[in-house]
């Protein structure tokens, strides 16, 4: 499989695995808001930063040409982790 191509499989996981993180990272600036506001503050940073690295993720998904299932494996199942 080429370089290339190994990316398009894996670059859907990590777009996936990030934009959990991020909504993780926003929902703990919430909880935080009224007792830690500071860190609260750089939870949203990084939540955006997240964001920012989204879309990039998407256009190196985009420019390589798409998602590619990987041989053997059901795009439709993903380790989560806890």
């Amino acid at each position: 499989m080429k370089d290339v191509d190994k990316l398009r499989v894996l670059l859907p996981h990590w777009i996936e695995h990030n934009q959990g993180h991020g909504a993780e990272f926003l929902r703990w600036a919430e909880t935080l808001s009224a007792d830690a506001p500071e860190i609260a503050g750089l939870l949203r940073r990084a939540s955006d930063a997240l964001q920012s690295a989204h879309r990039s993720l998407e256009e190196a998904l985009h420019r390589a040409g798409g998602p590619l299932a990987a041989p053997g494996h059901d795009n439709s199942s993903h380790h989560h982790h806890s």
